[in-house]
């Protein structure tokens, strides 16, 4: 049985990739923070679906968390051979506003977290020579984002680990990328006024937002065989936007 692991599983990409790697054939761990009631529905209609999966808790910012919610998915599916690290925060507002609670706890979200995980993963995808890990960033972790500062850094730090990892690993079989999203249509958008989704919308060439399923699309393509020569890439998704 092939598994997959996939932070922030119960948000919109996430559960998009969820679906798309369970139809693909993987027993998939949905990873959670707070949102249980949304991982156990989504675990739920895949099992409904004849899919195997799990809802998993765990807090990034917490490493005893990340450490309790890998172990979990061994014992209660198998190692991982896919970890997807899609789950993350954001902070709009002025860096000067931020307290150093709120610096910690970003930065440990967003990147810390997906860095101790993948560091529980790979001894075991070593060992059998195989493996397939996507991180899950941002343009603006590439270009910066006035009133993201920290969220930036932390996305363009999940990008230079990408780039890093992925030639440490190539030689072990394991291929490492990155999926650099746009301006996609899940609830972090939905701050937005509809003047300034329409806005935003006018800077896209493609003229619309992304749509969940077309980022879970790309990630499916990056964990499959297909993809064995492809690693330490950056691959950005944003309808020509940046």
């Amino acid at each position: 049985m092939k598994i997959a692991f996939v932070t922030g599983g119960s948000g919109g990409i996430g559960s998009a990739v969820c679906l798309k790697l369970a139809s693909d054939g993987f027993a998939v761990a949905v990873g959670y923070n707070k949102d249980a009631a949304s991982a156990e529905a989504l675990c739920k209609e895949l099992s409904a679906q004849g899919h195997v999966a799990m809802p998993v808790h765990i807090d990034l910012s917490d490493p005893g968390s990340v450490r309790e919610a890998y172990d979990s998915v061994v014992s209660g599916l198998g190692y991982p051979e896919v970890l997807v690290n899609n789950g993350g925060a954001a902070h709009i507002g002025l860096f000067s506003d931020m307290s150093f609670e709120d610096i910690t706890c970003l930065l440990d979200t967003d990147l810390t977290g997906a860095v101790l995980l993948t560091r529980l993963a790979v001894p075991e995808m070593t060992r059998r020579h195989r493996g397939r890990i996507v991180n899950v960033s941002s343009v603006w972790g590439e270009t910066g984002a006035s009133c993201e500062t920290v969220y930036s850094a932390a996305k363009a730090g999940l990008i230079g680990f990408t780039r890093a990892l992925g030639k440490e690993l190539a030689p072990s079989g394991i291929t490492v990328n990155c999926v650099s999203a746009g301006a996609v249509d899940t609830k972090m958008n939905a701050c937005l006024s509809p003047d300034e989704l329409e806005e935003l919308v006018s800077q896209i060439p493609a003229g619309r937002l992304g749509e969940p399923r077309e980022i879970a699309a790309l990630v499916s393509f990056l964990c499959s065989d297909d993809a064995a020569y492809i690693t330490a890439q950056v691959i950005r998704a944003d309808g020509g936007w940046i």
